[in-house]
């Protein structure tokens, strides 16, 4: 429900912590810190701003390197003493470059690059992102990137997915295998998009793709 950030509850420091979701994934980007001065930044700039432990002082983010974030929803916890900013990225989350900060695995005390523990299966992955794609071309919710891209029609679509064609082959070609895992999930994204635009279902491919497994057997 609606609320105002009225009576909030910072802690001793005058701080709250502030988990970064990306508002069309839901992917967990980042987990920040905000005091009462940055909150009010972010909601008069519509940008994230924090406040960084580190320096001890405002944070923008992207401000020195352009990945700002957009925020599209700010909502409290039921104690009001935690903030959730659901926002659409430009660029990275993480300072190392990745685009979560949440990129490590806690196997015991051994780290290990997230990309080894699937979260879930591609199949189901894709599915569910269908569904989603799918009920915002029929709802049209506003300030939604994938709304957008439906009202712009067919020709900004495919010019996205030739755009993230290029960007994958380039990280294919000369980048990290991080940043082909996310040029990869780029074009993946617009690739269902246009086949929501054209009312193409994920079966009719699945049944092409097995047509094509048993002609090559």
């Amino acid at each position: 429900m609606d609320t105002s950030t009225e009576d909030l509850r910072f802690d001793e420091r005058g701080l709250m912590p502030a988990v970064v979701q990306d508002a069309d994934t839901g992917e967990v980007l980042t987990l920040a810190y905000m005091n009462a001065e940055s909150l009010k930044r972010t909601r008069e700039t519509g940008e994230t701003w924090f406040w960084s432990r580190s320096r001890n002082a405002l944070w923008h983010k992207g401000e020195t390197s352009g990945h700002t974030q957009t925020v599209v929803e700010m909502r409290l916890d039921c104690d009001r003493d935690a903030v959730l900013l659901r926002v659409r990225p430009r660029g990275p989350a993480c300072h190392t470059g990745a685009r979560s900060c949440f990129h490590n695995r806690i196997d015991g005390d051994d780290a290990r690059p997230a990309v080894t523990m699937p979260a879930a299966r591609l199949d189901q992955t894709l599915d569910e992102l269908y569904a989603l794609l799918l009920s915002r071309y029929r709802e049209r919710p506003a300030d939604s990137y994938t709304t957008q891209l439906f009202d712009e029609g067919l020709e900004k679509i495919l010019a996205k997915v030739d755009e993230e064609s290029q960007e994958t082959i380039a990280a294919g070609r000369n980048e990290t295998d991080q940043r082909l895992v996310e040029e990869t999930s780029d074009l993946l994204y617009h690739l269902l998009v246009l086949l929501v635009q054209r009312g193409v279902t994920l079966s009719a491919i699945q049944e092409e793709l097995a047509r094509r497994r048993q002609k090559r057997k």
